[in-house]
């Protein structure tokens, strides 16, 4: 499973208000992950990364290795074994982890020296972090929590 640390302060103030005030952060953290794996989800539908750049098509190569039967021919998608195995899960009191359970996503994510990088969840996989619109979405759930909590 691929882990990211998101270095953020102006998400990890928001968390550390909302950690201060209640003692339960299960609910907001089950949010954010739920929030995060439906946005890959439709990352694969529309095969945009984070930042809305179009993933690039497959090499001639590429097209030449897909089985003729059973694969969906879609970019990413060969069986649907890497979206299948895409899954969040709160992990402790304080975070919550969301990647893949196909060990090969990561060369997705990150690229390698002969496949371009079709980025799922980050902006900068190098930098770790969201993209402006998932971290917006973060800080809105998170101002959402702490609202709540308070009134």
């Amino acid at each position: 499973m691929l882990t990211v640390n998101i270095q953020d302060a102006q998400l990890q103030q928001k968390l550390a208000a909302a950690h201060a005030r209640l003692s339960d952060l299960h609910p907001l953290l089950e949010s954010i992950g739920a929030m995060m794996e439906s946005n890959v989800r439709k990352r694969f539908s529309t095969r945009k990364d984070p930042n809305g750049q179009s993933w690039q098509p497959w090499a001639e190569k590429t097209i030449a290795t897909y089985p003729k039967k059973g694969a969906h021919k879609r970019l990413l998608d060969r069986y649907g074994d890497m979206i299948k195995s895409l899954s969040h899960t709160v992990t402790g009191a304080d975070s919550v982890r969301i990647g893949f359970g196909q060990p090969y996503a990561v060369y997705h994510e990150f690229g390698a020296k002969n496949m371009p990088r079709r980025g799922m969840l980050m902006s900068s996989p190098e930098a770790g972090t969201l993209s402006a619109s998932d971290e917006t979405a973060v800080l809105a759930i998170v101002q959402k929590f702490i609202d709540e909590s308070m009134g």
